[in-house]
């Protein structure tokens, strides 16, 4: 049987709720959907829309070979829970989509060294994968075949509507702006005001992604020193035609991608430029000159950007996502820092958050959660290592 939980509404308006979840982005409603069969929960999102800043603006891929061990242990496991997911759905959620590094013979050599389950391909190899390059544009390249590219919305609708078919309350245009412990508490329960929402919560969840330090300071929660970096996309028409099979391209210094997206091209320069959060813009002469490298790289001749966008990607100091209860505050659960992983690892990833925050989580997995621990050594700096 499948219960549904049901937030309390108190005669006076408050909500009175389990669990508390601040931000509609991945990380939010991918928690919402791993809590909301066994808690009471309630999800606030800022905007008037879920989703708007980072989730929605994604690159659309999941890669199980890229990023730290903890980030390709819960990249393997998601796409698994995702493919599990799809199968009671009508349409596939992921799709193979295929990663072509191109780089010298040594970058190639160190990449595949370092991944295993990589394969070196020649000159020759690399140009009967992806014909549209320039031969004399790349010496050799790495070929990852377990990358999938991931349908982000029908993720997120999943997330969401499983979570409130389960019985989650979700609320936006409900941004956070003052909290305190509940009068006569000893655990750690707080109230909140959530735009003209009151509610109570026992656990407070902050997966506000680039507003994730301004809300742990709401709480009086310290720094993780978590930084948000714009990261822009565009989608280009081109000349000659795209593949719509064919492999998502970089170069071995990851200083740009391409890929196809439909009958046209998907592309980001990957800047990773510190900034305020925000409804971050794109910056043209990004585009423009990411353009110029492709062309350069390619026949495919780009003749006009269809459309583009920037989000935010926050980050800590050591790259990895920030999971687990805060040091100082109690009951105030960190679920922010997921940088560029947070659509390839949200599976997994919630589902590990939530038995942190019900403290289940099997033995097996316990040196992955002390990875993530909002405690490690690895927090301690600014920027990144």
């Amino acid at each position: 049987m499948r219960w549904q939980w049901t937030v309390l509404v108190c005669h006076d308006g408050a909500m009175d709720t389990d669990i508390l979840i601040i931000g509609g982005g991945i990380a939010g409603l991918s928690l919402a959907w791993a809590l909301a069969p066994s808690r009471r929960v309630v999800l606030v999102e800022a905007e008037e829309e879920l989703a708007h800043h980072t989730s929605s603006r994604s690159a659309r891929q999941m890669q199980p070979n890229y990023g730290p061990p903890v980030i390709r242990e819960l990249t393997l496991r998601s796409i698994a829970l995702v493919q599990e997911i799809s199968a009671s759905l009508p349409e596939p959620i992921l799709r193979p989509r295929p990663l072509l590094t191109l780089g010298s013979h040594a970058e190639v050599a160190a990449l595949v060294a370092q991944h295993p389950a990589l394969v070196a391909l020649d000159h020759a190899e690399t140009l009967q994968l992806s014909p549209d390059l320039r031969p004399g544009g790349f010496t050799a390249a790495a070929l990852d075949d377990s990358a999938m590219e991931v349908d982000v919305p029908a993720l997120l609708e999943f997330y969401r509507s499983q979570a409130q078919a389960a019985g989650a309350v979700v609320l936006t245009a409900a941004p956070v702006t003052a909290a305190e412990a509940s009068p006569g508490s000893f655990t750690g329960s707080f109230t909140l005001m959530a735009g003209q929402h009151r509610i109570t919560a026992n656990v407070v969840v902050n997966a506000a992604g680039a507003w994730a330090e301004p809300v742990a300071a709401i709480f009086g929660a310290q720094t993780k020193n978590l930084v948000p970096y714009r990261r822009s996309v565009a989608i280009v028409s081109t000349a000659s035609p795209v593949n719509p099979a064919g492999p998502m391209v970089e170069p071995a210094d990851e200083s740009y991608y391409y890929r196809p997206d439909g009958g046209h091209l998907l592309i980001s320069p990957c800047e990773s430029v510190p900034a305020e959060p925000g409804d971050a813009q794109v910056l043209d002469a990004d585009i423009t000159k990411l353009i110029h490298r492709i062309d350069a790289v390619t026949t495919l001749a780009i003749t006009g950007v269809v459309r583009a966008w920037t989000g935010l990607r926050t980050e800590a100091p050591d790259g990895v996502p920030v999971a687990g209860f805060d040091a100082a505050v109690p009951n105030f659960f960190w679920l922010a820092g997921q940088g560029g992983y947070g659509i390839q690892t949200s599976a997994a990833l919630a589902t590990l958050a939530a038995q942190l925050i019900a403290g289940t989580v099997p033995a097996k997995d316990a040196p992955w959660a002390a990875a993530l621990s909002p405690q490690r050594a690895g927090l301690q700096g600014s920027g990144r290592h």
